[in-house]
């Protein structure tokens, strides 16, 4: 009756020793492309640049994020902070800053309209006071070496950009944030060839990580600023769509060295926030979910029970399973390496793509439900 399961497995399991093989390759190459194309910080002295800082209930982090960002190498610039309608001390930690400083700068932030989101309205009131020919957007809870806007200066003149992101170095203090937040490098690793993202025009392989991007005013401008994203939790990935799409060009780099950032407080916390963007990156379209959904089981996650069944019965397929085992763990090891973190991280891979699952399950419930996401005391959907 099951003559065909032979078969059937002899095809699945070189299926994914190609699968397995070109992730594998792709996240080096990704590595590589991240490394090689980024300049270190070498202009000092150059064009007027805007720090824009969206703030809301950011008591916490935020005067460290001030202090890194006033003891810059840097020359010319501005900081730039809107107190979101915050409820904490936030206020006042600022304005004792913006006192200290004349480079800083402090915003109240307007009333939000019912066709906004918090983060796109609030640095959409940045960007309108921003003087600078170089806008540097990056959040409360980032902390920048000396030579981070010098960074973003450089590799925009020398790489000839209109934009540029990347990871930032990502700080962990709990397991649930470790086999949840490197799911964000899931990009780079599984999805996106990074050197097509500099070769081609396609928004396919766009990539932006919103803690830091710099990009120039007059381009900013030409897309229609924030208008074009206003009601999107995954901002960053549709400003660098829009980017592609409108013909400018947009690179994705490794800024570990010069900026840091603990993105979540615990499990719960690193579920709704990378929970409400997971539904939203895929255009909110069910079918997309559903499908991406069945060969992330099928493809990045069976593969590891498959493995501990195929040495207890001993299966003709040993061989190649332990191959995909062994792809999949070096390239999660890489990508961990490539962002200055422990390695051994990357032997947690069949947890990490079990909790994408479990992500894009709560991402999509919590978005067609309608319950939405509570963040910084917000409804989102």
């Amino acid at each position: 009756m099951f003559d065909f399961l032979p078969e059937f497995f002899n095809v699945y399991y070189y299926v994914l020793i190609v699968i397995s093989t070109y992730f594998f390759i792709l996240s080096l190459a990704n590595h590589y492309e991240m490394m090689r194309f980024a300049y270190g910080p070498e202009i000092f002295e150059g064009p007027f640049v805007s720090v824009l800082i969206p703030v809301r209930n950011e008591e916490k982090f935020i005067e460290r994020c001030l202090t890194s960002l006033r003891d810059q190498h840097y020359t010319n610039y501005e900081i730039l902070v809107i107190n979101d309608n915050s409820t904490d001390d936030t206020q006042s930690i600022i304005e004792r800053i913006a006192n200290e400083d004349n480079r800083v700068k402090i915003f109240n932030g307007k009333p939000l309209p019912d066709d906004w989101y918090g983060k796109p309205y609030a640095l959409h009131q940045l960007a309108l006071a921003a003087k600078g020919e170089i806008l540097l957007f990056t959040d409360a809870d980032t902390v920048h070496s000396p030579a981070s806007i010098s960074w973003a200066v450089t590799n925009m003149k020398k790489l000839n950009a209109d934009m540029i992101s990347g990871y930032v170095g990502q700080i962990f203090n709990t397991f649930g944030e470790i086999i949840t937040v490197p799911l964000m490098f899931f990009l780079t690793g599984f999805v996106i060839p990074l050197t097509l993202n500099r070769f081609t025009k396609s928004t396919l392989f766009s990539a932006a990580v919103g803690q830091y991007i710099a990009i120039k005013n007059d381009v900013f401008k030409a897309i229609g600023g924030c208008e074009s994203f206003k009601k999107k939790t995954s901002e960053d990935i549709y400003l660098s769509r829009i980017i592609k799409k409108k013909g400018f060009s947009c690179r994705f780099l490794n800024i570990t060295e010069y900026v840091r950032c603990r993105m979540f407080d615990g499990y719960k916390d690193a579920l709704r926030g990378i929970g409400k963007n997971v539904f939203d990156f895929l255009g909110k379209k069910t079918l997309v979910i559903f499908i991406l959904a069945i060969a992330v089981l099928i493809f990045l996650i069976m593969p590891f029970p498959f493995l501990i069944y195929s040495i207890i019965v001993s299966s003709p397929f040993l061989n190649h399973i332990i191959y995909v085992n062994v792809l999949y763990t070096l390239t999660w090891i890489f990508m961990f390496l490539g962002q200055r973190l422990d390695w051994k991280y990357g032997f947690l891979w069949p947890l990490l793509n079990s909790n994408l699952m479990i992500l894009a399950a709560y991402s999509w419930y919590r978005t067609v439900s309608g319950r939405g996401f509570l963040w910084k005391d917000r409804k989102v959907l």
